[in-house]
């Protein structure tokens, strides 16, 4: 949470030093990354607008404003070693959770789960690479390049009217600190009139632009070099957009950029002002009722080591978007910044459910979770994986249903399969078993019978399931998909059928 809220103070505050606190240097110490430990929470409160929100609105804006997040402690070995703790609360319910990761996986454990998620990184970073570049030199040079290009847009930056600096002293961590407060308010009206300033700034700083852009080809040239490289381009075809030489480059795009920037700002104040007519909405957004409050609280290294946050977004209210504003607020402080830090390892001894293979089915998942568990209700009733929608089309040879006896038979290995279900055959047999994906109920059938037995209890089809010409079983259609928890639905005029499982 912390580094968005520092880019997005960088943005407001500019680099100007503000009651002698570097505000630059304090942004970009809060911007990097370090090892260290903290604690965050943050929460969301939506205002609705009544004339508008229907029953059902209200209760979910209810439930959306029931949910926060806690974070009781996390720790930072390096970039890539990190593991957190905390709980997400919603309606009164929590689901304490533990995250860990490092160079090679990211393991997360839920309450009430079996087994802890697991992705391997390694598998992920692997589909992505190139194969001709160096991702671990790639990953240097954007370390390099990040201060470069913060520091650019720090210079360019100019402070808000209301920010200022006050001596403080504040508790972190159990600890008694002497801090300077750094508090800052603004509004969407004052953050929209910020941005022509900032533009002409850019376009001014002929060198500086140039310097960036020439910090950039050197990172990503090798990439597109490499992209081409792959999609069988050949020189001539990368060498089109971007000149190879470096300093061919440099003025070809600053040039691009420079036009860009100087047209964009002939007319700035005239294309606003028609932008803000013709889509007044904005006019609510980037208007007085939107407003940032921010602390930071700095140490004599000009660490954050404490901060609050603020972020209302009036919206304009419609039958369509029935709110009147969006708030996001939160706290967090930090300690042991740049220090020794160990991370909290997810245990994975007892084995771990792998993301990243394909065949894991919602119920699978499901079942992973003790039922009354909030990560199980999140995962069923809001995330709904379980839900599933399967269309037959009549002419459809494959998978298409047939009448016979005015009863609809459908392909019942294709319709089971298509709702996550398991279908078993003994060959020799007649007996088919199709195992419900989400209850684990077993459907026992044999062709040629009406007979047939769900989750044990005996019941009586309309007709009997059958093998067709093409050596597919035929089951009828109702039975099989209510008997999967799903229902029927039949378009008379295409004959079309819409099965749907909640």
């Amino acid at each position: 949470m912390a580094v968005p809220l520092v880019l997005l103070m960088v943005v407001l505050t500019g680099c100007q030093a503000v009651g002698g606190v570097d505000v630059g240097k304090a942004m970009a110490n809060g911007a990097s990354i370090k090892s260290g430990e903290s604690r965050q929470s943050m929460n969301i409160n939506i205002e609705p607008a009544k004339e508008f929100a229907t029953e059902k609105d209200l209760e979910m804006i209810e439930l959306i404003n029931s949910i926060s997040l806690d974070i009781d402690q996390a720790k930072m070995k390096d970039a890539k070693t990190a593991s957190i703790k905390g709980t997400l609360s919603m309606e009164g319910t929590k689901l304490p959770f533990h995250v860990s990761m490092n160079e090679s996986q990211l393991v997360i454990d839920l309450d009430g789960a079996q087994k802890p998620l697991y992705m391997s990184l390694d598998t992920f970073q692997d589909a992505q690479a190139l194969p001709m570049v160096d991702t671990k030199a790639l990953e240097k040079q954007l370390e390099e390049i990040s201060p470069k290009l913060f520091s650019f847009v720090l210079k360019h930056l100019s402070n808000p009217k209301n920010i200022s600096v006050t001596p403080v002293q504040e508790s972190v961590n159990g600890e008694a600190l002497s801090l300077s407060k750094l508090h800052l308010e603004v509004s969407g009206e004052e953050m929209l009139a910020m941005v022509k300033p900032f533009l002409t700034s850019i376009s001014k700083d002929e060198q500086g632009l140039k310097d960036l852009i020439g910090d950039l080809y050197d990172v990503f040239y090798p990439v597109l070099e490499a992209v081409n490289e792959v999609e069988g381009g050949g020189d001539d075809t990368l060498n089109s957009i971007v000149p190879e030489s470096k300093d061919e480059a440099v003025a070809s795009l600053y040039a691009i950029i420079k036009v860009g920037l100087d047209s964009m700002l002939v007319n700035y104040d005239q294309e606003l002002n028609n932008l803000l007519n013709e889509t007044p909405e904005f006019k609510t957004v980037f208007g007085t009722n939107t407003k940032l409050k921010l602390d930071f609280y700095l140490d004599s290294k000009l660490d954050i080591r404490k901060q609050n946050f603020e972020l209302k977004v009036a919206l304009p209210a419609s039958e369509d978007l029935p709110v009147n504003s969006v708030t996001v607020s939160g706290d967090s402080e930090q300690w042991n910044i740049g220090g020794t830090v160990a991370v909290d390892e997810v245990d994975v001894s007892g084995g771990v459910m792998d993301l990243m293979k394909d065949d894991i089915t919602p119920g699978q998942m499901l079942r992973n979770f003790d039922s009354n568990s909030l990560a199980y209700q999140l995962l069923k009733d809001e995330a709904g994986i379980t839900s599933k929608s399967v269309v037959l089309f009549p002419d459809d040879e494959y998978a298409g249903a047939i009448t016979v006896k005015n009863t609809t038979f459908v392909p019942l290995r294709y319709v089971s399969e298509e709702l996550d279900a398991e279908v078993k055959w003994t060959k020799g047999s007649n007996q088919i078993v199709v195992i419900d994906d989400i209850t684990g109920d077993e459907i026992v059938l044999t062709v040629g019978s009406k007979k047939a037995t769900v989750a044990g209890k005996e019941v009586t089809m309309v007709e009997s399931a059958y093998v067709g010409k093409d050596g597919k079983t035929y089951v009828p259609l109702r039975f099989m998909a209510e008997s999967l928890g799903a229902t029927v639905d039949k378009e008379q005029e295409t004959g079309w059928i819409y099965i749907d499982r909640p």
